[in-house]
């Protein structure tokens, strides 16, 4: 199989485990520099976080007219850069996949001003492809959230039913089995309508497709990725929450010694420096484990050619044979690396054009 001498990446199918554990390496690999991708759409984050946390403090508190339309507009400008903070963190993971992709394939420089080269290339396109992955997202999550709801109604009836003549605990039994299968059976089908715009923003920057043409093609790539989409999302979803409480529980012991109660639900009657430290510590954890995500989605996405595509093959072509020469001729495969979006790049496999010929 193709592969990159100073990455000692095999370009071959991965199961989870093994999708989990070369993004780990690749993200100790370029620690540093991934941070510096992720931070500025995470200080966006934070500002708005702190902004929306002091207004939403002061707003019940204050009896001045005035102070309160202050204490309004505060909040409306927190929660806009908060929303707009994890927007511009998922246009920069778009940007960051043709960076990485290229890096994984070619072992080209993973560098912050390439991904932010790439987002100023093509914002309008990666906008409105994040904004139809919200909304897929949100379609996905309600035909999820309806599927567990109905599950869990039959469920409940056939516990109470079973309730009349079978012992307490066989009854809660079947209601704990019940909601196990009805949680499983929605977690299945969200992971496998989310996963048909998994690839949306690779597609859009490695292979210079338009938004619907990249939603299309995503929808072709994104086959048999549940297991290791689900994988992928719960392990970012614990690594985000331990990074979180190893920041807050120190927070939280130092408020309490000095007589603040660090419990969410009483959040109106911290002072305003646990309050912003608080606030803040949420997107500092992000900011660590966002990374990963680009990193395995970048994998996933190569992945899914090498198993669909023979993306292997053609890629240990490009770097064994020499220059293919330019053919007038149509495939319905994609090109490993457009050229369109890359203007002014130089391709390290020296192969003008699409690597065999491919377009």
């Amino acid at each position: 199989m193709a592969t990159s001498n100073a990455n000692d990446l095999h370009i071959v199918p991965l199961g989870a485990g093994d999708l989990i554990d070369r993004a780990v390496r690749l993200y100790r690999r370029h620690f540093f520099v991934l941070l510096r991708i992720a931070a500025p759409p995470v200080f966006l984050s934070a500002t708005g976080s702190v902004l929306w946390a002091i207004a939403w403090r002061e707003l019940f508190a204050t009896a001045s007219g005035a102070a309160l339309l202050l204490y309004l507009a505060l909040g409306a400008i927190g929660l806009t850069a908060l929303v707009g903070g994890h927007i511009f963190s998922l246009l920069v993971m778009g940007g960051a996949s043709r960076n990485l992709v290229t890096h994984l394939l070619w072992n080209e420089p993973v560098l912050a001003r390439t991904t932010y080269s790439a987002v100023r290339s093509r914002f309008w396109s990666l906008l409105g492809a994040t904004l139809l992955m919200v909304l897929w997202l949100g379609i996905s999550f309600g035909i999820a959230f309806f599927a567990w709801y109905v599950v869990v109604i039959f469920v409940s009836f056939g516990a109470i039913v079973v309730a009349k003549w079978a012992p307490i605990f066989f009854t809660a039994l079947v209601g704990v089995i019940g909601f196990l299968a009805a949680t499983t059976v929605a977690l299945w089908l969200f992971f496998f309508m989310a996963g048909r715009v998994a690839y949306v923003p690779q597609v859009l920057l490695v292979e210079g497709k338009r938004v619907f043409e990249s939603v299309s093609r995503s929808f072709s790539l994104a086959r048999g990725n549940v297991k290791r989409l689900m994988a992928m999302t719960f392990f970012i979803t614990f690594a985000t929450y331990s990074a979180l409480m190893i920041l807050v529980i120190p927070l939280g012991w130092y408020g309490y010694l000095n007589g603040i109660d660090p419990s969410p639900w009483n959040s109106t009657e911290w002072p305003i420096w646990y309050a912003i430290g608080y606030s803040v510590l949420a997107p500092l954890s992000s900011i660590l484990l966002a990374p990963v995500w680009m990193l395995g989605m970048s994998l996933l996405y190569v992945d899914e050619r090498v198993r669909h595509e023979g993306y292997d093959i053609e890629l240990m072509a490009a770097q064994r044979l020499g220059p293919m020469p330019q053919l007038n001729v149509s495939s319905p495969f994609a090109p490993a690396i457009s050229a369109e979006t890359a203007r002014g790049l130089h391709s390290p496999l020296g192969s003008p054009g699409n690597i065999l010929g491919l377009s």
